[in-house]
């Protein structure tokens, strides 16, 4: 769907204005009602349309008008129409017409400042994703006939300047969406590292290292997952440089491109999901893409490592010992508890060359996440509380729901292993909180949060308007939040 700016009003359109709780009327809505004689409000009141939040109603346009319909886009109080409520409410325009029949609509913007105008823009960007790159002509053909959105404000140059960098935001989250909704079979370490490459182009730096420099570096625990694949395992690295000679900040996925459990193997009910078990290496890419794409003032690294974890004649056993790249020795109590191995390998990469300000890690690494916070929230694990609560913070900010949770010292003995430094699994208590625990002992006292997204990087029921079902692109909005109000130059 396109969504332009204009400063007239376009003919042969649908006229949606904004009308708040109480039919409170916007410029826009005072302007049509003087235009349509009382006619608007009239035709609203018949209709049952109170103006709540959310709300869309169409009404016929008068003889006299040339719009095709008048559309009214419940906004609630006026008052609290900004940041988040207004992306909602922006959001909810698409899903009010996208079975409607109209072709074209004209959101009149008219008394909206230009940052309020490019929030609804980018809105209603995200709300009109979907992922069809698959379908053919007779799903095509019954796609929603809604094709433009023209939003009508005065200034349209000031509207366009404001949203650039949400522009770049969106680029990130849908990026992000698209890699955890590509097919396995096109998705795979080698051409997910190409992706990753051509962003080159915004001013990434990337590089990517195949098993041979891994395994130079000693990262056994990451090549391990990957060694039942026909596909080679890749980590690849990316990095923002938009201030200087700053320390950076860094972020690290998980990207298990498909996930069988290995040996350890997944019952087959539901299997297929498992092509979005690299959702937090998704996120990360998202969230580097966006801080170059709008130039952040900031130094970024972006860390993914790469796997594809299948069962194969030279597959990791449950009862493999490997060593790390950092030297501890993990027994592998179970091949479906992969991710933290290869975020083992990664995050001690990032920590030992990069030496940053923080890492944070996102993964879907656990079911267990979703037993403890169903599934609207994702689970936060952190060494450090002035990163945790900035985090809160950034999350809450952009309506991308987590909560902290502990890392109890005393649950260290779960993962103990009786042959080496530690296990892979602690067993089925407190099962997100060992993974955490077991993720603490690569991040060698850097500032670190721990991110499990497994609730969150993919919804199969809509819950915000602006996040169709399918993948969310969870983590690029925090992330981009977070360093734009505390680590920016």
């Amino acid at each position: 769907m396109q969504i332009e700016l204009s400063a007239i009003l376009p003919a042969d359109n649908a006229l949606a204005v904004v009308v708040g709780e109480g039919l409170t009327l916007s410029t826009a809505a005072q302007a049509l009602e003087t235009a349509t004689g009382g006619y608007f409000t009239g035709a609203l009141k018949k209709a049952g349309f109170t103006g709540a939040k959310g709300k869309v109603q169409t009404v016929s346009a008068t003889p006299d008008q040339s719009y095709t319909a008048l559309v009214a886009l419940g906004a609630g109080p006026l008052g609290d129409l900004k940041g988040q409520t207004l992306e909602s409410v922006a959001g909810s325009l698409w899903h009010g017409l996208k079975a409607s029949g109209l072709t074209s609509v004209a959101l009149d913007l008219s008394g909206f400042a230009a940052q309020e105008v490019a929030t609804v823009r980018f809105a209603l960007t995200l709300a009109a994703y979907r992922f069809d790159k698959y379908f053919g002509q007779a799903k095509l053909d019954k796609l929603p006939a809604l094709k433009t959105i023209t939003l009508v404000t005065a200034d349209v140059a000031a509207a366009e300047a404001a949203y650039q960098p949400l522009k770049a935001v969106a680029e990130g989250i849908i990026l992000a969406r698209n890699l955890v909704s590509e097919p396995p079979n096109v998705l795979y370490p080698e051409s997910y590292a190409e992706i990753i490459k051509g962003y080159e182009t915004l001013g990434l730096k990337v590089e990517v290292l195949g098993e041979a420099e891994m395994k130079a570096l000693g990262m056994n625990a990451l090549l391990g997952v990957g060694q039942g694949s026909r596909k080679e395992s890749k980590l690849v690295v990316m990095q923002w440089n938009g201030a200087g000679d700053a320390q950076p900040v860094a972020f690290v996925g998980k990207g298990v491109t498909f996930d069988t459990g290995g040996i350890s193997i997944k019952p087959a009910e539901g299997m297929e999901d498992m092509k979005w078990d690299m959702g937090g290496s998704a996120a990360v890419v998202g969230a580097m893409v966006a801080l170059a794409g709008r130039k952040a003032k900031v130094n970024a690294v972006g860390i993914v490592g790469l796997v594809e974890n299948m069962p194969d004649g030279n597959a990791q056993r449950p009862g493999d010992v490997v060593k790390a790249m950092s030297g501890t020795t993990i027994e592998v109590i179970n091949t479906d508890a992969e991710g933290r191995l290869v975020l083992a390998d990664a995050l001690w990469y990032c920590q030992d060359r990069f030496k940053p300000q923080f890492m944070i890690d996102l993964a879907t690494l656990t079911g267990a996440m979703i037993i403890s916070l169903g599934m609207d929230y994702a689970g936060v694990f952190s060494n450090n509380d002035d990163l945790a609560d900035r985090l809160a913070d950034a999350s809450k900010s952009v309506s991308e729901n987590t909560w902290r949770m502990p890392l109890p010292a005393q649950y260290e003995k779960q993962i103990d292993s009786k042959i080496a430094d530690i296990r892979n699994i602690g067993g089925r208590p407190a099962g997100s909180i060992t993974a955490g625990l077991f993720l603490q002992r690569f991040v060698n006292e850097v500032p670190w949060a721990h991110i499990d997204i497994a609730p969150t990087a993919w919804t199969n029921e809509q819950r915000l308007t602006t996040v169709p079902e399918g993948g969310t692109g969870f983590g690029v909005r925090t992330l981009n939040a977070l360093v734009e109000a505390y680590y920016e130059a």
